[in-house]
């Protein structure tokens, strides 16, 4: 097993690892000066039992042999023997500026001395400082926001916006999207693999999904600020996208065969996280919201993996867009892994929700407010922007490099440091890799140290979302780690 070629991280855990891989030819873990806290909590084993028997198998979990996490900092987990692993994931893209960062951890630490919670019938500090920092990122006219708990519920709220702003009722998703798994985020998302037996698609229509590598349109020279589909030529000039123009198409046949006048609005993501960090063509959003709005309806932009500086060139998606939503949905990166989202729009619709009472008990918590204002500062301070601007860059070209060696990597694609590589069989068809397949490179990186995620219908894109603290050489690692999984599971001509 590649596991036995690691030994239990300790002080020297740096050197030990380095012999360790020159022994076995196994690419050397960048160093790292910190030593996690012994483990003497419970037990993998007591916890795998727990886990059986009091916890709901809903709770899905990677690998056959899942990783019993100890301790993070910045780009580094920690499992309970002391191995570590270089993070790419970033807990599911929300610890965005790393793993317990110190700034973070001072913010939150000095406020549980203050106030850990008080609802919003009273008023503290830490919530309009918060609200006062966030819209100082956004466009003016985006300048009211209400607090909640997850992505989940802003997509709610932000839907439920534009109901009762309009008055009407009907919103269009894309398929192949992910907004979330509550009811109504359930009814918007449109990946088969994440739907319950259970009503949720009342009032809420998909469109084609505007794919560009696995859709009936779309090729070399469609997506914007990313590499581009090979193996799948196209006719569009430089700057132009015809397949935009195709997809705008089939909004616009949903919205005349599918709905009744007006409708309430149109919920998207920039690049579809779940979906397997897929991009849309250039110029497609702001061809959608301009039929949207035509139909009256307003335009939600979920930025909840997309935000707060992972697009490297803009802090926000839909500034990459080149668009102007009305409601902007965030999460995930906003407080650094504390269970905190935001709906952001304008003081008239906003106001759409004063025409009942409305309560969050958690949202705008003291302690989520002062670590999600911890991440503003060190995300300035750090200039992670630009950093994942450089090192997305960077990680996209080696990501190619591994394309253009590898048949079975069908497509490498995405913006900043929200990137995908997707994987077939067959290049030519785009038939998705066998799935045991997948499952043995996944678990072989996992095992040379490196943690990423999986997306897509057929879960067959490694999704390369991490803390933005990541470094080059780091990312070094990373892909020859990846190198070496791709070589052993290479089917042989």
């Amino acid at each position: 097993m590649l596991a036995g070629a690691f030994r239990r991280i300790t002080k020297t855990a740096a050197s030990a690892f380095s012999t360790t891989a020159a022994a076995t030819n196994l690419p050397q873990m960048p160093p790292c000066d910190f030593t996690p806290k012994p483990f003497d909590g419970m037990s993998k084993a007591r916890a795998k039992e727990v886990r059986a028997t009091h916890l709901s198998p809903a709770m899905l979990t990677f690998y056959k042999d899942p990783v019993y996490v100890h301790q993070g900092h910045k780009q580094w987990l920690f499992d309970s023997d002391g191995k570590r692993y270089l993070d790419l994931f970033a807990g599911i893209v929300t610890v965005g500026v790393g793993h317990c960062h110190p700034t973070v951890l001072k913010a939150v630490v000095d406020q549980q001395e203050t106030l850990w919670h008080t609802t919003n019938i009273y008023m503290h500090p830490k919530i309009h400082e918060y609200a006062e920092r966030l819209t100082a990122t956004l466009p003016d006219y985006l300048d009211v926001v209400y607090l909640v708990n997850s992505g989940s519920e802003a997509n709610d709220l932000a839907m439920a916006m534009a109901r009762l702003y309009t008055g009407k009722y009907d919103i269009v998703s894309l398929r192949n999207a992910y907004h979330g798994l509550s009811t109504f985020a359930m009814g918007a998302t449109s990946l088969g693999n994440w739907m319950q037996q259970m009503p949720t698609r009342n009032g809420l229509l998909q469109s084609m999904n505007a794919d560009v590598y696995r859709g009936p349109w779309g090729g070399s020279n469609c997506r914007e600020e990313s590499s581009q589909v090979v193996d799948r030529t196209c006719d569009c000039s430089p700057g132009e996208c015809k397949a935009s123009d195709m997809y705008a198409g089939q909004l616009e046949d949903v919205l005349k065969h599918c709905t009744p006048k007006k409708i309430a609005g149109f919920i998207v993501e920039y690049i579809q996280g779940v979906g397997g960090c897929m991009q849309l063509p250039r110029g497609f959003i702001s061809k959608a919201f301009e039929l949207i709005r035509a139909k009256g309806g307003l335009c939600i932009l979920d930025e909840v993996q997309t935000g707060f500086g992972r697009m490297g060139t803009h802090f926000w998606g839909f500034e990459a867009a080149g668009c102007q939503p009305d409601i902007i949905v965030m999460a995930k990166s906003i407080a650094n892994g504390f269970p905190m989202g935001a709906v952001v729009t304008r003081k008239e619709i906003a106001a759409s929700l004063t025409s009942a009472l409305h309560l969050n008990t958690f949202g705008g918590n003291p302690m989520a407010c002062a670590a999600a204002t911890a991440v503003l500062d060190v995300m300035e301070e750090e200039k992670l922007q630009s950093h994942a601007l450089d090192l997305g860059r960077y990680t996209l070209r080696k990501m190619e490099e591994l394309r253009d060696k590898y048949p079975i990597i069908g497509d490498v694609r995405g913006r900043g440091l929200m990137l995908g590589m997707e994987l077939v069989s067959d290049r030519e068809t785009r038939t998705p890799l066998a799935p045991e397949i997948v499952a043995n490179i996944f678990e072989d990186c996992k095992d040379m140290g490196i943690l990423f995620g999986k997306g897509g219908l057929y879960g067959s894109c490694f999704r390369i979302k991490p803390p933005l603290c990541v470094t080059k050489e780091d990312i070094d690692f990373a892909m020859a780690v990846m190198d070496i999984a791709f070589q052993k599971h290479q089917p042989q001509a």
